[in-house]
């Protein structure tokens, strides 16, 4: 019998009205579990291990909202080890000592392992580390080391020696909209006893604004839930307006696979190219908020980068290839942020598409005019190409004053490439004229 008074409850009752609908939702079993098929696939090593029992120290890292604690609690449930949980931030190393002895004992009088959940590990200083390092090389304790953080940066060498690493990824949108298909359906823990009329657009601008959070689109659809009145005929209407307001967002149109796609990237390069630097930054903006895939907008970047300033600012690619691969190893949401420098760098450059336009100019000569054949002089002179005459003539510049002679390089004599009178192509201007007047003189001199 449970004693009540005037100031206490049944605290394990309080407890489950108190907690937010994603902690009710945790999956009780690893079948109920929905994403990371990559580690979590029937045949893969983290799924026997669970569900044998046999699991050895891991850490979970990823994003926010992807399961990794949703995963500890199921292996709470499956396992007969004594499972404790803590958080790394609160925790201190005579704390952690006092659960290594407990451990300990517990092996000693029962035979009874002890798994350690430690969320936020990566707030763990090296000597806390080093204090959990015996007993897991032991043994003692089974570590379950959760981190939203890289733990190669973050966890100790040793520490990570003695674990399996699992790399948690955001949540796809068909992962999403089954959580989201079982939150307003689910009668036990979900929202399923509410008489709910979600539309199709507002469960879809969730599943694009939680960017693969879980939680976030739990706790969207939880809010706005809650906070709607039912209508007359007591449903609860919740359309895409309800969906902005609980998550926070505007809902962008915005059809990735359509105008809306092509269309905002013209924008945006087009801006880019008028030296517009506030416009780009709008476009990108609105992109990345409808949820655009940013290395499709750094790839154009780099594009706008040869074709739209080329030699005018050399470094523009340079800035912009770093752009793209800083996208890849980032990430978003942090990702933007290398992309409206870039952005503001590719706008605010000087601009020129001579070098664009000079390989249009040798494109139409292949299609209009005859094709030329490679000068002997200037064929390769190795292996057995030599003793056929091949390199004979040839004048190697940097033997010669200013690294430079002249020779024919191409018969014809074509000139496709005239440099702007922007950034640094004014200096490639006047190195090209120099280069001209020393071949006038050589040709009057014959």
């Amino acid at each position: 019998m449970v004693k009540t008074d005037l100031f206490s409850e049944n605290t394990e009752l309080n407890d489950n009205l108190n907690k937010p609908l994603s902690a009710k939702l945790y999956p009780e079993k690893l079948d109920e579990f929905i994403g990371q098929e990559h580690i979590l696939g029937k045949e893969k090593l983290l799924y026997r291990a669970i569900e044998s029992d046999r699991l050895g120290s891991v850490i979970f890292f990823g994003p926010p909202g992807t399961g990794k604690t949703a995963l500890a609690k199921i292996v709470a449930q499956k396992t007969k080890s004594e499972f404790i949980e803590t958080n790394a931030v609160t925790v201190g190393v005579v704390e952690i000592r006092k659960i290594i002895e407990a451990a300990y004992s517990r092996i000693k009088l029962y035979n009874r392992k002890t798994i350690l959940l430690l969320d936020e590990i990566h707030h763990f200083n090296r000597s806390q580390q080093d204090a959990l390092l015996p007993d897991v090389e032991k043994g003692n304790i089974i570590l379950i080391g959760i981190t939203t953080e890289n733990p190669y940066f973050y966890v100790n060498s040793a520490l990570l020696s003695r674990s399996t690493v699992f790399e948690f990824k955001p949540l796809s949108k068909e992962n999403l909209r089954e959580i989201v298909n079982r939150i307003i359906t689910d009668k036990n823990r979900g929202l399923g006893t509410y008489n709910i009329d979600i539309s199709d657009d507002a469960i879809t601008h969730i599943i694009n604004s939680s960017e693969g959070d879980a939680r976030k689109a739990i706790n969207a659809i939880e809010i706005g839930v809650l906070t709607t009145a039912p209508d007359s005929s007591g449903k609860i209407r919740f359309d895409l307006k309800t969906a902005e307001e609980s998550i926070q967002r505007k809902f962008i149109v915005y059809d990735k696979n359509g105008d809306q796609h092509y269309d905002h990237i013209s924008a945006y390069i087009k801006s880019l190219r008028g030296s517009d630097p506030d416009a780009a930054l709008y476009w990108l903006a609105k992109m990345l908020a409808a949820g655009e895939d940013p290395r499709f907008i750094a790839r154009r970047l780099i594009i706008a980068a040869s074709e739209d300033i080329g030699n005018a600012d050399p470094n523009a690619v340079v800035v912009a290839t770093a752009v793209l691969q800083s996208v890849e190893f980032v990430g978003m949401p942090e990702a933007r942020i290398p992309l409206a420098q870039g952005t503001v760098y590719i706008a605010t450059a000087p601009k020129s598409n001579a070098s664009y336009i000079a390989l249009g100019k040798a494109e139409a000569e292949l299609e209009t005019a005859n094709l030329q054949e490679v000068p002997v002089h200037l064929k390769d002179a190795t292996g057995d190409s030599k003793s056929r005459g091949h390199g004979k003539g040839y004048k190697y510049p940097h033997s010669f004053p200013g690294h430079y002679v002249v020779q024919e390089y191409m018969p014809g004599n074509k000139t496709f490439y005239t440099p702007s009178d922007q950034g640094y192509e004014i200096e490639i201007g006047k190195r090209l004229k120099q280069w001209q007047t020393i071949k006038s003189q050589s040709q009057n001199k014959k």
